[in-house]
């Protein structure tokens, strides 16, 4: 057993965590200036925690200008006033562990605000630092345009001074990228600092303080913005090994001080041959795997998304095969590798979203609590909350014509009165609009309906955690590709949806209900309504 298989001993919480994703900005507001923060949080931890869920996720909450949400850091060591304090974080933590639940925070680490200090710092000299540039710098406009960016801008951004010249950029142009090296050095392309080069190595013990610093308060971890955007060039050269070494490092280093600390990344870890430095996979909202399952046309396309009917869809037109494939990709190699799977996130649309209605929730959140995958619940998707089209472009939302990500960053409807609980702001004043439906769902509307999504949730978690065949560590075997979809875990339990309008058979022989909405069994079948799902017991 290698040093990281027994290390990892120390991280198998995250094979049993169930994921609670707080977009903060929305969550909850306890001091009525319109905005979510940590103290709303802790003030609605027992809802979180009759959820049944062991794992919050916060979205980025360091200082910031937010000119993207958050995403854009001015200061890694402090919680955005906004939000609140350090302390009220410690606090958070502390309020959280003693109810079973661990904090993981979003750290972004390939880029900064234009207003952190160490960009004012660069833009005010003359040129190159003697310490070595934290950040990627050309005299002259470069000719290569590549980088992550916003669709369709440069990469380039031109300096607007004192320094002369253009720096990188990673997202917006106020996101500049911190220089962790590249791949190829070019004596005409100075710029391209070696990996070893004295600003990249900054950047990496740099990378480990800020990590150090929220460990010492108490998190968990944290889940890792654009992580393998760090050294560049290695995606069009020899597929992000530098990167993933680079993470490695860090990993290495979390062994010996902090051996329980998990990372986690944006998207699925790159396979370089080695050993992987992240703790699980993701299969983010806007990639393939999950949009195949969920995302209609209703909140828009992005450019490499393609056309096709999902399929948890009521017309009954999707197919799985996408899903499955990435699924045996990234199991490939490394069968218990832990996958994430999400309702949502805060980058896209919701499970309720155009026209899929609450009757059609129950398939989807089976799914996604009994796959095997590790759950994220994205908040307000305990209710059905739903995706609000056509909303103004707050905090950069809006990044391309047909991706707009505010329709899911909406505050939190907690109850009928003003602005739905969220906050007693004027509503003008708040993050973003208030879901106007009169039929919204909310907490209180849900809290002691049995038929509820929200009781739906509670008791697919709790079923979950009551049965080890349901959770990471037993196998899936598909029955059913099609409608309804069907799969055995752990050889013992059968689940079985069906997110179409239409009936659906399935021929088996002795299943036993053990949860079920719309089935009913029939000698050597089960006979599935429309949106019907269950989890039974089989035979061995």
């Amino acid at each position: 057993m290698s040093l990281l298989s027994l290390a990892f001993m120390g991280r198998e919480w995250l094979a049993d965590a169930v994921l609670y994703e707080i977009y903060p900005q929305s969550f909850a507001d306890a001091d009525g200036d319109g905005v979510g923060d940590l103290r709303g949080v802790i003030d609605r931890l027992d809802h979180i925690a009759s959820l049944g869920v062991n794992t919050i996720w916060f979205n980025p909450c360091f200082a910031s200008p937010f000119v993207d949400a958050g995403y854009d850091v001015s200061d890694y060591l402090r919680i955005a006033p906004r939000y609140g304090t350090n302390a009220d974080m410690a606090e958070l933590v502390d309020k959280a562990r003693s109810r079973g639940i661990r904090v993981l925070l979003d750290l972004v680490a390939g880029h900064t605000s234009i207003e952190h200090p160490w960009f004012q710092q660069e833009l005010a000299a003359d040129g190159p630092s003697a310490e070595g540039d934290r950040y990627i710098w050309a005299a002259e406009l470069p000719d290569s345009a590549w980088a992550l960016d916003q669709p369709g801008t440069p990469a380039w951004v031109r300096s607007p001074g004192p320094r002369p010249g253009w720096y990188l950029k990673n997202f917006y142009d106020q996101q500049p990228a911190l220089n962790f090296g590249w791949i190829n050095g070019s004596s005409s392309q100075p710029w391209r600092d070696a990996i070893d080069a004295p600003g990249p190595l900054r950047n990496r013990q740099a990378l480990k303080d800020i990590i150090a610093h929220w460990l010492d308060l108490g998190v968990a971890g944290f889940r890792v913005d654009m992580a393998f955007s760090l050294v560049k060039d290695e995606e069009l050269e020899q597929g992000y090994v530098e990167t993933v070494a680079l993470w490695w490092e860090i990993r290495s280093w979390l062994e010996t001080d902090y051996p329980d600390a998990v990372l986690i990344p944006e998207g699925s870890e790159p396979r370089t041959g080695g050993e992987l430095a992240f703790d699980a996979d993701f299969f983010l909202v806007i990639h393939d795997a999950h949009a195949s399952l969920f995302n209609n046309q209703f909140a828009g396309r992005l450019p490499f998304q393609e056309p096709r009917e999902p399929f948890f869809d009521a017309a009954g037109k999707g197919s799985t095969k996408p899903f499955l494939d990435a699924w045996a990709v990234a199991r490939d190699g490394h069968p218990d590798r832990p996958i994430i799977l999400a309702t949502a996130d805060h980058d896209f649309d919701r499970l309720s979203c155009g026209p899929r209605t609450a009757e059609q929730l129950g398939a989807a959140l089976t799914l996604l609590f009994t796959w095997g995958s590790i759950p994220c619940l994205y908040y307000g998707d305990e209710i059905g909350m739903r995706y609000l089209p056509g909303l103004p472009n707050v905090e950069g939302s809006v990044c391309d014509p047909g991706y707009n990500r505010a329709g899911c960053r909406t505050p939190m409807q907690w109850d009928d009165g003003p602005n739905a609980g969220f906050s007693t702001a004027d509503p003008a004043r708040l993050y973003l609009p208030i879901d106007p439906d009169p039929a919204r769902p909310t907490v209180a509307a849900q809290q002691d309906d049995p038929a509820s999504t929200l009781n739906l949730v509670r008791e697919l978690i709790a079923l979950r955690q009551a049965t080890p065949a349901l959770g990471t560590r037993a196998p899936t075997r598909v029955v059913s590709e099609s409608y309804p979809f069907a799969y055995v875990r752990g050889d013992s339990h059968l689940v079985v949806v069906n997110p179409r309008r239409e009936p659906a058979t399935l021929a088996v022989d002795g299943a036993e209900p053990v949860w079920a909405s719309g089935i009913a069994a029939r000698p050597g079948e089960l006979r599935v309504d429309g949106f019907g799902y269950g989890v039974f017991t089989v035979p061995a």
